[in-house]
């Protein structure tokens, strides 16, 4: 039995491709459905593409250009990975944003994202996931990510893929948002929802 077993993972296996064996081989946990049939200069490129935007998610937060910082550097850093920035946003310090994905991210005008936030555009699909199963054989879901105007998200919040924030809406400080927020309301929780709507101004 033992022996049938190891065929049957050794034939599995030799349907992958060399560089996604050579990946798990030292430990590196890629999804098979996304790896098992990469070439090695696609995941060269893609290592120096990643390493170009961690120097830049870093950037953001020396200390040397704080003043300028929060609506000037750090969103041109962020639009430099790909992301799609409008006009007059505020990035906190400590942001991070899915630098795989980040072409996915869309900030609108007046939008203002606190410190600590994560903006992630993938996540293991664990829609086919089942006792038993090898979890780093499942693929990923990805959703854009978008923020319209004037809305603002508190500090430390995660917002998954797939979720659009809408105009004027305002996410709580600790949030984790996995579905949309409508605009011109207050979410928060984990996971967000919404507590109030704001209001119109009387005339």
């Amino acid at each position: 039995m033992r022996c049938f077993l190891c065929r049957k993972f050794d034939n599995c296996m030799a349907k992958l491709s060399l560089t996604y064996r050579f990946l798990r081989f030292i430990g590196l946990n890629y999804s098979e459905e996304e790896y098992g049939n990469v070439s090695l200069l696609r995941v060269i490129r893609q290592a120096i593409v990643n390493i170009w935007h961690k120097l830049l998610l870093n950037m953001m937060d020396w200390a040397i250009l704080e003043p300028v910082n929060p609506r000037r550097l750090r969103p041109f850093f962020i639009k430099c990975m790909g992301a799609h920035v409008g006009k007059n946003i505020f990035i906190g310090d400590h942001v991070n944003i899915d630098l795989s994905h980040a072409d996915m991210i869309y900030i609108e005008d007046h939008v203002h994202v606190a410190s600590g936030c994560r903006l992630l555009c993938h996540q293991r699909d664990l829609s086919h996931y089942y006792v038993g199963d090898d979890y780093a054989k499942l693929g990923y879901r990805l959703g854009e990510i978008c923020l319209h105007k004037g809305c603002l998200i508190g500090m430390d919040s995660f917002i998954m893929p797939g979720v659009t924030i809408g105009e004027g809406a305002i996410v709580g400080a600790g949030s984790l948002v996995t579905k949309d927020i409508p605009a011109w309301s207050i979410a928060t929780g984990r996971p967000a929802k919404v507590v109030k709507s704001i209001p119109v101004r009387p005339n």
